[in-house]
């Protein structure tokens, strides 16, 4: 069911305003709103790391959504600590002019701009960054940046951590030269100042090892060199409050450095946890949809009580209603959503206004596709990664549309042109969702644990949405029997899925409904990467053909998702929003 934007009663039962949408302080910078979008590698950036159009317009979307402070994803003050490939650059003056356009554009649209200052330190290899990785201590890293690969970074003398700060120094002016409001020290999930936190990673015997005292110098450090060096800017410590493993940061160090950022002049505190080594997996960094909204939201409120600057919380926190009350009930200032945005660029604007939004399944392909070099991207929202595509975006007006099957394809399409024309929407069962009701009982989805709850949410909210804007549902109606309900539309647009083979259409729906499809060993079968490659694509067939043929002559026909070629979820929503943005004549 939709939960969206609850506005609060006033002593005289009228609705208040959502304490999301007022405006709140980082530091020097009035802020409209308490939405931030924190960083996130896109892969937008060309070879060099040039900022390019593709860079502007995915953040834009955001901008244009109503976003209060963009924060531009992680850029390393020093060439070694390039993380990824095509990652944007700001370690050399060469980088400016990009940035100062995309920072002019963010502005032009309302947003505040802020850049994440992130140095990779030994979770990077030479052949990304083309130097030699430096860490606090020379032990092995795992680096998974297209491949995988385990290396061991050279440790940091005293005179190179030296360097190093004075590089971050260096870059927070050159975005200060660009006209960001904001920077961001990134001390958070395995990078080089997170690094030197957990004991794990930090075996120095010197001042920057041994005690937390020590562990947390270098990152106060920078943290003091980049508030000397940039007066006039906002300057937000983002930091990993628990690592999640053996050996890594635990809570109660990690709230003593929180308090520590503060007295050292941080003008807020971003609060996140998880670290690449994390147990049981690297996932909890971006918490899945197996694990409850909010995860870290406990941490944050706990940082909040001892600290007098503004508080950054993080993770899962894209349900309207719970991010209004994180803020109402004071357990944090700003919301940062980072995959809810990649999911739905406009659901600052869709809470202004009370409508659903476009729900994000916390499947983490946007995160790991990326990881395996792939530009950023997303399951629900097919413009992701590709706004350019959509930037003259046509979709029909004035027509008639009838849209056979209301899975995630089909409920896509519906939403993207129900503004403008009149659409009814044939579903041969009694709910929305097709093959979404049953993805979230399978062992996996993509490359996490499925859960029931993420597609139910996606699948109400997004008919809900359809409903809002006056689509017209027909449930448990198969226009097969009566192709005549078919007539008076002007478009035919089918959505109906994909049909398994070989008659394991009922064993499947079984195996789910059932719940045998995570009994041990069938789940282990199922969660097999052959066999759901299989289950996806040759496993099952196209449905379009005896659909067209219910259509007559005046008609045109839209045939999407895996209507015309079995497959996965991505490319099926993918392919929903080329055909209602990009219409086809005819």
């Amino acid at each position: 069911m939709f939960t969206g934007s609850s506005a609060f009663a006033d002593d005289d039962g009228e609705g208040a305003v959502n304490i999301l949408l007022t405006p709140a302080r980082i530091g020097p910078v009035e802020i409209k709103n308490r939405i931030v979008m924190p960083p996130m590698t896109t892969r937008t950036a060309d070879a060099d790391g040039f900022v390019t159009d593709d860079s502007v317009a995915y953040y834009m979307a955001r901008v244009r959504g109503g976003t209060g402070m963009i924060t531009v994803e992680m850029a390393s003050p020093e060439k070694c600590g390039r993380h990824r490939r095509h990652e944007v650059g700001i370690y050399d003056d060469r980088f400016i002019p990009g940035l100062t356009r995309l920072v002019g554009e963010i502005h032009r649209g309302g947003a505040k701009a802020s850049i994440q200052l992130g140095h990779g330190g030994g979770h990077t290899r030479i052949d990304i960054c083309g130097e030699t990785p430096i860490a606090p201590s020379a032990i092995p890293h795992p680096v998974y940046e297209t491949t995988f690969e385990t290396i061991v970074p050279e440790a940091m003398t005293k005179a190179r951590i030296g360097e190093t700060i004075a590089a971050h120094a260096a870059a927070a002016r050159r975005a200060q030269q660009a006209g960001f409001d904001c920077v961001e020290v990134h001390a958070a999930h395995g990078y080089l100042i997170s690094q030197f936190h957990a004991p794990f990673e930090n075996r120095r015997s010197d001042e920057y090892g041994g005690s937390l005292e020590n562990r947390a110098r270098f990152g106060l450090e920078v943290l003091r060199a980049v508030k000397a060096a940039v007066p006039g800017l906002g300057v937000i410590y983002r930091l990993s409050v628990e690592d999640f493993f053996p050996g890594g940061l635990p809570f109660a160090e990690g709230r003593q450095i929180a308090l520590w950022a503060a007295q050292a002049g941080a003008d807020a505190l971003h609060v996140t946890a998880g670290h690449y080594r994390s147990l049981p997996s690297a996932q909890v960094v971006l918490p899945p949809m197996s694990m409850p909204d909010g995860p870290f939201l406990d941490f944050a409120a706990e940082i909040k009580k001892l600290i007098n600057v503004p508080v950054i919380a993080v993770g899962r926190l894209g349900d309207p209603a719970l991010a209004e009350a994180a803020v109402a009930n004071g357990k944090t200032d700003f919301i940062a959503l980072g995959r809810t945005l990649i999911a739905d660029p406009q659901w600052v604007d869709k809470v202004a206004r009370g409508e659903p939004i476009r729900r994000c399944l916390a499947c983490n392909t946007c995160i790991n596709e990326m990881r395996g070099g792939a530009r950023i991207g997303c399951v629900v929202n097919g413009a992701a990664g590709r706004e350019t595509l959509f930037a003259d975006a046509k979709p029909p007006r004035g027509e008639r549309i009838a849209v056979i099957g209301a899975g995630p394809a089909g409920l896509t399409y519906t939403s993207l042109v129900a503004d403008g024309n009149e659409v009814t929407v044939f579903e041969k069962t009694k709910r929305a969702g097709g093959s979404f009701r049953y993805a979230g009982k399978a062992p996996l989805f993509q490359e996490v644990e499925a859960s029931d709850q993420s597609f139910a949410r996606y699948i109400d909210d997004m008919t809900a949405a359809c409903k809002m804007k006056g689509v017209v549902f027909r449930f448990a109606t198969d226009v097969t029997a009566d192709p005549s309900a078919l007539t008076p539309f002007d478009r035919i647009v089918i959505a109906t899925g994909a049909a398994y083979r070989f008659g394991l259409g009922p064993f499947a729906v079984w195996a789910l409904d059932s719940g045998a499809a995570r009994w041990p060993g069938i789940a282990q079968l199922l969660s097999n990467a052959k066999l759901r490659d299989w289950f996806y694509h040759r496993g099952r067939s196209a449905t379009a053909g005896r659909f067209k043929a219910l259509a007559h002559g005046r008609q045109a026909i839209t045939v999407i998702g895996d209507a015309v070629k079995a497959g996965k979820s991505k490319p099926a929503i993918a392919s929903a929003f080329e055909a209602a943005l990009l219409p086809k004549t005819g």
